[in-house]
């Protein structure tokens, strides 16, 4: 979980959003009439038909589920004109959820709570992740978290290569593939867009975004949107409580030459949803959660041992995720000559927080003694004189993250060829701790952010269960010739990057496990790593493709941690390394086929992907200790299908098809003599088989449409021995564009209905769960699940002014 700090600023949006809610819900409406379409409908995603009339959807083939691609790799867009249908609560992840070979899945329905993917086999924390060139996954674990992400009103498009990151990716944790979201300019015309969605769950958000048209001469515009989310969770008690700003701006010197910035600010505090095995599914039910009530304290008693125990699962109330972030970037494109453009990117991501749960039972007299190095300090937690009890308090991972950075490039341009390089470079500063905090007798927390009020130790510093300092300095070169050859029938992609890391980690002496002496360790890592691309038009509506690419991963920085496993001795007072950890890397190989008119685009591709180095806690018979290091090699090929039509009729549709088989190479060694038996066995969170469909029929003034998604059964183990079973999920949408009246502009309503038949499912929370039951001498371990979100309705009513 992500964590937030002292300086955690404030916003908040209530005020504006109840405005808006009077605004939107004030109008009245009429029979539908068409009317001109303004620039809010003429986006670069959103085709206009002929007659120039407003359509609530787009015309082109895919209906936004695909674009025409050019790229020598597999690679999959959505658009606008796909976003804007969906709930507007949803995050990046449940927009992708209908790609091929993208295994998407989401906490709850509204997107609100977060979510998880996998691509290929590769979990989130193995893919890169971009909004407008700028890194989102956590600079020490690589983690995404997608529902802190820009608000989808704004995202112009999304788009996912499958495999071969792209030669300027900014990235050093991405063997399998990356993820790009790119926002939308401001609008050239003057407009206020508010936006009110309503739905079951208590789900509310209120949105609004003024854009200032263009000014300056007709060269700047600007835009800036705030909204307010809130939705009860689907089972248990608690809720999430989202408030975000968008800011962008445009600035365009000549045609040529431009400035751009963009700023995202995003503050939420959520409860948990609780994770089940099956066997608590079989014992307690699909909707068993965190604790409704708390268990209270001990009444507190001199010279008698108060022994309290924290509940299983925790009170609700001590099982949240507070967090706060702001990513600001810029980008500046100038044109030198005919031939070359230069490319500056500076950006800066800010990020504090807590998260996961909090309630813990903390003996009073297991605090850090500085001056010994020993676990012996006493304080006495309850008021009733002694140290000899043990005391529910609050506590949890704490982060902070100060990460600026800036990727530069220069684009040559000749007669055959166009050469791109450049630099990218970025220092992120990540403290990391574990205070507690005192919790009263009704569960509630001393401070919720974990920022105040902290118990210490005797000698007046915070009590910590983990006191960390990462800097991670990050950097690459990266190169690119395009070779166009044959008319551009041939198009020659020939590139390498070489991207690099040094942790510099410290770990102060805490009372976290194995934890209590001061240390550092700095480690270095770095890889050459080439892609070869082909692109070749057979004629004007048929291309073949082909890449060759290797990616890489390195260590997180929990890696440096001596209370991760046993990653850390400390000899002669000296921190040595238990073993010796190397990167992640994978090859990646695609061939594909494309067809594209205007009235139908279709792509497939066969791939293969050699994933070597997988990092895992394994036992080192080397060393003989179990640390976070490499567990072996996994081969992994399959074929993905999408096809989409334009309109016939009215009528339009979207397949996709996605198959991976994923085969482990070779047993895992957990201890001296105990082994793993995975060999052969498939790699765990891959289905093998996924298909996705949408099919819709509009006119000019409304629409509906249906999703229909099956993912095959998935292992939850590395050895298989327990399974996800497959399942099935069906959408449905719609949506009506109303008669503009005065000063309302075409207002629209549309319907969400996610999970319409109420389908129960699972997927597995995590890729390294060993076995489930004892096998080798090695103990089960237990094995968690997302649950799937019942069916949830929600209306949404747009308006323009």
């Amino acid at each position: 979980m992500q964590s937030v700090s002292n300086t955690s600023y404030t916003f908040r949006l209530r005020p504006i959003m109840f405005a808006a809610q009077l605004l939107c819900l004030g109008m009245t409406v009429a029979h539908a009439q068409t009317t001109p379409a303004d620039s809010a409908d003429q986006s670069k995603d959103t085709a206009v038909p002929s007659d120039s009339v407003v359509t609530i959807t787009g015309r082109k083939a895919g209906m936004g589920l695909m674009v025409a691609e050019d790229a020598p790799k597999a690679r999959s867009t959505i658009t606008k004109e796909e976003i804007q249908k969906q709930r507007t609560t949803d995050n990046a992840y449940q927009s992708l959820a209908l790609l091929p070979s993208v295994n998407s899945y989401n906490y709850d329905a509204t997107g609100l709570f977060g979510g998880g993917l996998t691509m290929r086999g590769f979990n989130s924390d193995q893919i890169g992740a971009t909004i407008n060139g700028v890194p989102i996954n956590d600079s020490g674990s690589y983690a995404v978290y997608p529902s802190q992400f820009i608000d989808q009103e704004n995202v112009c498009s999304e788009f996912v290569t499958q495999g071969s990151t792209d030669v300027d990716s900014p990235h050093v944790g991405a063997t399998g593939g990356n993820i790009g979201i790119v926002s939308c300019d401001p609008e050239d015309k003057q407009r206020v867009r508010a936006i009110q969605t309503l739905g079951g769950l208590g789900l509310s958000k209120s949105y609004v975004r003024y854009d200032s048209g263009r000014f300056s001469d007709d060269r700047a515009k600007i835009f800036i949107s705030a909204s307010h989310a809130q939705s009860n969770k689907w089972k248990g008690e608690g809720a999430a409580d989202r408030n975000h700003i968008d800011f962008g701006l445009r600035f365009d010197i000549d045609k040529f030459n431009y400035i751009t910035a963009d700023v995202i600010m995003n503050r939420m505090d959520n409860n948990n949803i609780y994770n089940l095995t099956q066997a608590e599914i079989t014992k307690n039910g699909y909707f068993y959660d965190y604790a409704p009530t708390f268990i209270g304290h001990l009444t507190p008693v001199n010279g008698t041992a108060q022994t309290e125990v924290s509940q299983s699962p925790a009170y609700y109330k001590l099982s949240r995720n507070p967090f706060e972030d702001v990513i600001a970037s810029a980008t500046a494109k100038f044109r030198l000559n005919d031939s070359t453009d230069i490319k500056i990117l500076p950006y800066f991501w800010f990020g504090y927080g807590t998260g996961g749960s909090q309630e813990k039972a903390i003996s009073e007299s297991g605090f850090l003694n500085p001056a010994t190095g020993k676990l012996n300090g006493t304080v006495d937690l309850n008021g009733d004189g002694d140290t000899k009890d043990k005391i529910i308090v609050a506590g949890s991972s704490v982060t902070r993250t100060d990460r600026p950075g800036v990727t530069a490039s220069i684009t040559e341009t000749l007669e055959n060829n166009t050469i791109i390089g450049g630099i990218w470079y970025e220092q992120a500063h990540h403290r990391q701790t574990s205070p507690i905090v005192p919790v009263d007798n009704a569960g509630n927390l001393a401070s919720d952010w974990l920022n105040n009020d902290l118990i210490d130790r005797p000698n007046g510093t915070p009590y910590q269960a983990r006191d960390w300092k990462t800097v991670s300095t990050a950097w690459q070169l990266f190169l690119q010739d395009t070779i166009s050859l044959m008319d551009d029938n041939l198009r020659i992609n020939v590139g390498a990057r070489n991207p690099s890391i040094k942790r510099d980690f410290t770990n102060y002496a805490n009372e976290g496990n194995n934890s209590a002496v001061t240390y550092e360790i700095a480690h270095t890592y770095t890889d050459f790593l080439p892609q070869l691309g082909l692109r070749y038009e057979v004629n004007a509506e048929s291309q073949v493709f082909s890449s060759l690419s290797k990616n890489l991963k390195t260590p997180p920085n929990f890696a440096f941690s001596s209370s991760t496993g046993d990653n850390v001795t400390i000899v002669n007072g000296q921190p040595v390394l238990s073993s010796s950890v190397k990167p992640e890397t994978s090859w990646n190989l695609d061939l594909g086929y494309r067809y594209q008119s205007r009235a139908m685009i279709a792509q497939a591709t066969v791939f293969a992907v050699d994933f070597k180095n997988r990092l895992a806690n394994a036992y080192d018979p080397i060393t003989q200790i179990s640390s976070y290091t490499n567990a072996g090699e996994v081969k992994t090929h399959g074929l993905e299908l999408e096809i989409g039509n334009s309109p016939i009729k009215g009528w339009s549709a979207y397949g996709s098809f996605g198959y991976t088989e994923s085969k482990i190479s070779n047993d895992i060694q957990l201890g001296a003599a105990h082994f793993l038996p995975t060999t052969g066995k498939e790699f765990p969170n891959t289905p093998k088989y996924k298909f996705g469909l949408s099919a819709q029929y509009e006119t000019a003034v409304w629409y509906t449409r249906f999703k229909a998604q099956h993912t095959s059964s998935q292992w939850a183990t590395l050895v298989n021995d327990q399974e996800a079973p497959g399942y099935n999920l069906c959408d449905f949408d719609a949506g009506y564009l109303l008669p503009s009246s005065g000063m309302f502009k075409n207002p629209t309503l549309r319907l969400n209905v996610s999970n319409v038949f109420n389908a129960q499912y699972r997927n597995p929370s995590s890729q390294s769960v060993s076995n489930s039951v004892a096998i080798n001498g090695i103990a089960p371990s237990n094995v968690y699940y997302y649950l799937g979100a019942p069916r949830l309705i929600s209306a949404s009513l747009q308006v323009d002014f």
